[in-house]
This record gives C-alpha cells, sequence and structure tokens, in this order.
C-alpha cells in the first residue's frame, strides 16, 4: 500500500465522502456558507461555499496536506532540492526550478542551487532587455515551437493581448501540418517579422521541420535568414549557433516545458509583444504567487486549497474530470495550456519509489470560456448522468475599459451575473414536476476571482495553477516532472518517417503502419 492510503487522513476522508453534503436541500446552500467558505488573498478570493465538502471534511483535508508534507514539498522545489527522480530505477535527476526564473525580483530563495539559476535568469533578462532596443524595425513576431514551447505562451499573450505595444504582433507555429505554417507566413511581412525558434534540446523534429519552412520562405522572399531567426535553447544545444541565428537566450534542464513560460521560452516573446515593463510584471505577478505558495497554513494557501479540493473530488468522491471555465474571452486558450500543465505532471501510475501506485491521479482537464460553454456543454454538466467538477475564474472589471449597458445592466455585468448563477444553479439543481425540467444539483464547484486580468494577475494565476499541479502530486507521491508516456508515440514516429524517407508522398499508408508493429 501506497503512502497515500496510509495517511490517516485518507481514511477519515474515505468515511466522510459516503455522505457527502447534499446542496439539492432547501437550505444548505445558504449566504451564511458562501461567506464562510471562502479565502481572500488579497489579489484572489477563492470562494469554496459550493464544493461539496463540511468543516469537517476542510480539517481532514488539512491533515492531509501536513501529513504528506506538502508545503515543505514546495519550499524544497523552491529551493532548488531533487525533486524530479524516481528512487532506485533510472529517470530524470534534477530540481524542477522554475520559480527561480522569475524570483531574481525578490531574492526571495537563499539556497546556493535557487540562487545560482535566479543569477542566471537575471543574466538572461537583461540580455533580452537590451536586445529588444535593437529589434524597432520588426512589426511582427512569429514563436515556433511546440508543446510547453506554444501552449504557454499562446495562453499568456492572448490573455495580454489588451496590453500590447502599437504596431506589434505575435503569431504561433507549432503544428508539423504544412498548412499552420503556410497560414501564418501569408499574414505577414517577412521582411518586418522576427521568428524565435524554440527548443531547448535543439533537436525538436516539428520545430526544426517549421523551422526550415520558414528559411525556404525568406530565402525566396530574396532575405536573410539569419537576419530574422532567434533562438530559445539549451546552452551548447545544436541551435546555440550565432552563425544561423541573430541571437541565442538560453533556457536550463531545471525548467520543463509545461513549467516554462516564465523563462525565455515565453519572456522573449512577451518582451517584444508588451514592452519590458509590463513583463517585468508578468514576472512579478507569478513571484508573487511563488512567495504564497509557502505558507504552511493549508487553509490560508490558495494553490494547496484548490489541490485539496482537486484530490477530494477526485479520490474520495471518485470525480475523473474537472472542468476549468474562464470567464473572460482573453483566457479562451488557457484551459489548453492547463491541460498539457496538469496531465502531462501527473498522468502517472508510478510513485516516486517506482511502484504501481494504488489511488487515482491526475484528472482529464478540459474547458473554454463563459458564457459561450453554457450554449454548449453545460447541458450535460447541469443534467448528464456524470457529476463534472468544475473550476470558474472571473474577474470584477474588464481588460479593455470599454462597456456597453443594455436593458439596464452592462455587459460586464452580465457576465459575471452569469459565472455566479451557474455556480449556484450547479450545486443545487433544480425541481420541477416536469422531470425533463429537474436538474440534480451536487455539481462541485469553486469560483476564482480577481479584480482584473493584467499582467501582474495573469503571472499570478500561471503560478496558481503550477503550484496547484504541483501540490497534488506531492500529495499523491508521483513525480509531477518528468513526462516519459509522452516519448512512445515520438519513438514510434520516426519509425514511421524513416519508412518514409525519400518516397513519394502518395505512400501507403497501410505499409507504414504495418512497419510499426514489426
Amino acid at each position: 500500500m501506497g503512502k497515500f492510503l496510509n495517511y490517516a487522513a485518507t481514511k477519515r476522508l474515505k468515511e466522510l465522502a459516503k455522505q457527502p453534503i447534499d446542496f439539492s436541500k432547501e437550505g444548505v446552500l445558504t449566504p451564511e456558507r458562501i461567506g464562510k467558505f471562502a479565502f481572500d488573498s488579497a489579489l484572489f478570493k477563492l470562494f469554496y461555499g459550493t464544493e461539496r465538502v463540511t468543516q469537517e471534511v476542510m480539517e481532514a483535508l488539512a491533515s492531509l496536506a501536513k501529513e504528506s508534507q506538502a508545503a515543505e514539498q514546495m519550499e524544497a522545489m523552491q529551493a532548488g532540492l531533487t525533486v524530479n527522480k524516481i528512487d532506485g530505477i533510472d529517470s530524470e535527476n534534477r530540481p524542477a526550478l522554475h520559480t527561480a526564473m522569475r524570483d531574481f525580483f525578490e531574492g526571495r530563495m537563499t539556497t546556493p542551487v535557487a540562487m545560482e539559476a535566479s543569477s542566471a535568469a537575471l543574466q538572461e533578462f537583461k540580455k533580452l532587455e537590451k536586445f529588444l532596443q535593437e529589434v524597432d524595425q520588426f512589426t511582427d513576431l512569429v514563436q515556433i515551437g511546440i508543446g510547453g514551447s506554444d501552449l504557454g505562451p499562446r495562453a499568456i499573450y492572448y490573455a495580454l493581448e489588451a496590453f500590447k505595444l502599437k504596431k506589434r504582433r505575435v503569431h504561433f507555429i507549432s503544428n508539423v501540418d504544412p498548412d499552420d505554417a503556410a497560414e501564418v507566413l501569408d499574414s505577414v511581412d517577412l521582411a518586418r517579422t522576427l521568428f524565435v525558434v524554440v527548443s531547448k534540446s535543439g533537436t525538436t523534429l516539428e520545430t526544426l521541420t517549421n523551422e526550415e519552412f520558414v528559411k525556404d520562405r525568406l530565402k525566396k522572399a530574396g532575405l536573410e535568414p539569419r537576419k530574422h531567426l532567434v533562438a530559445v535553447t539549451g546552452q551548447g544545444s545544436p541551435m546555440d549557433n550565432p552563425d544561423k541565428y541573430l541571437r541565442s537566450f538560453y533556457i536550463w534542464d531545471f525548467v520543463g516545458g509545461r513549467y516554462s513560460a516564465t523563462s525565455m521560452v515565453g519572456a522573449v516573446m512577451l518582451g517584444f509583444a508588451l514592452g519590458i515593463d509590463k513583463l517585468r510584471d508578468f514576472l512579478s505577478g507569478a513571484s508573487h504567487m511563488d512567495k504564497h505558495a509557502l505558507e504552511k497554513d493549508p487553509m490560508r494557501n490558495l494553490p494547496l486549497l484548490a489541490a485539496l479540493f482537486g484530490i477530494w473530488n477526485r479520490n474520495f468522491l471518485n470525480l475523473p474530470t474537472c472542468a476549468i471555465i474562464p470567464y473572460s474571452q482573453a483566457l479562451f486558450r488557457f484551459p489548453a495550456h492547463l491541460q498539457q500543465l496538469d496531465m502531462e505532471s501527473n498522468g502517472k501510475h508510478i510513485d516516486k519509489q517506482g511502484q504501481q501506485i494504488d489511488c487515482a491521479t491526475g484528472p482529464i482537464i478540459w474547458g473554454e470560456p463563459g458564457t459561450n460553454g453554457q450554449h454548449s456543454f453545460y447541458q450535460l454538466i447541469h443534467q448528464g448522468t456524470d457529476h463534472i467538477p468544475l473550476e470558474f475564474i472571473g474577474f470584477r472589471k474588464s481588460q479593455r475599459g470599454e462597456d456597453f449597458t443594455f436593458k439596464g445592466t452592462s455587459c460586464q455585468q452580465k457576465l459575471i451575473a452569469n459565472l455566479l448563477a451557474q455556480s449556484i444553479g450547479l450545486a443545487t439543481g433544480q425541481k420541477n414536476a416536469n422531470p425533463n425540467k429537474v436538474c440534480m444539483g451536487n455539481r462541485p464547484n469553486s469560483v476564482l476571482f480577481a479584480d482584473r486580468l493584467d499582467p501582474f494577475t495573469m503571472g499570478a494565476l500561471l503560478a496558481y495553477y503550477e503550484h496547484k499541479v504541483a501540490f497534488q502530486g506531492f500529495i499523491w507521491n508521483i513525480n509531477s516532472f518528468d513526462q516519459e508516456g509522452v516519448q512512445l508515440g515520438k519513438i514510434l514516429a520516426l519509425k514511421i518517417i524513416e519508412e518514409m524517407e525519400g518516397k513519394a508522398p502518395g505512400f501507403v499508408l497501410g505499409e507504414a503502419y504495418l512497419k510499426v508493429i514489426d
């Protein structure tokens, strides 16, 4: 039996889960409960009165966090201890120090490893600051990367596009599908476009293929590729080559791809788009949440609270999925980033000792912005046979400061009203003599609320979810920082690519398919 099932708190939570609170009963969900089951960190307020928890459950969840030493493990991670490893078997063996990529503003960590990483990040930031002063001739930037080199940066750019500099645009090429690159290249003036190629190893096949696609276009336009290409890569990688790139910015092995948006992976693009000051605000927001995540009291630690609710829903109420619904159109790509962040981190079947794990781990993450989802998949959530937990994200104010009043209320008021209504309606349900109109209720959900989505808040929101995922991994006793399951498909794809090499485009699919099995 693994650590998780051995905790006294786990046994207590199993008992409490047999009769969870029933919101469909009249008088259970009250204003007093909403006020009591909430935590205000000044920047964010988390309302969790619509989670199926009682005071007893909260106390047991706090005990679970303490028994698993979740806060201590977070402190160890941020201090640079080797947390990315599996004891006794061949595995990655290094720190997970993405927090050092934004710690240099405050210098909170004092361990030699964290200080060295923070110092290296500061040097790259200064190098970027100087570089950005030299690229006024460019109006557009295209980021070429895949996975963590695309999803996080893309989500953050769109989230903060309202704050971008005038006459600056950013585009992304990630898919090796040639239509992806062709569409982007057709939409820009190549002579005024900077291409940022992102690959830590410098060997990512999809990224290198798209880079050559771009270089071919540049040459055909009579342009010298080196004057338009920037590399973001590991120091000493094949891409760390001044003969091929205008500039190289470095990332390190201790920063995982899905945790890399605050490194140069995201910073080069964001600095170009937003300017150095707003980039600094974004990184400072992430650092602010890093510091908050070190809070020892589980009931006063926002990402730890969120992690505990996720564990309650996943392991004790046996709900395998979680929808993340931002009531902000600017966050329309954020759930896609969180899919990778969560599912690549905690989709694991062995523990840190290499043993088969005996509890459910990472949930299936998905989501879309509200209110659009209300006219789509909410039907299943309200009346379907599966109970789906939801995490709502909302803001009091709009980003752009422009609004319109119709029938007595503004667009932003209507947006917030819909968010709150869904939270309450999903919890309480609806009784009706007509069975077709009955909503069963007891759909657990929480609401994370902030004043406005700006660079500082976005940085903090990103780090909030990074730490929520890490805390769950700590409690489950799994390694949230490797991704061996991703490698299998890459290996098999290379076999098929070798079979295709030199052959006409109209290859026989069945033959290639069978070669993999051979």
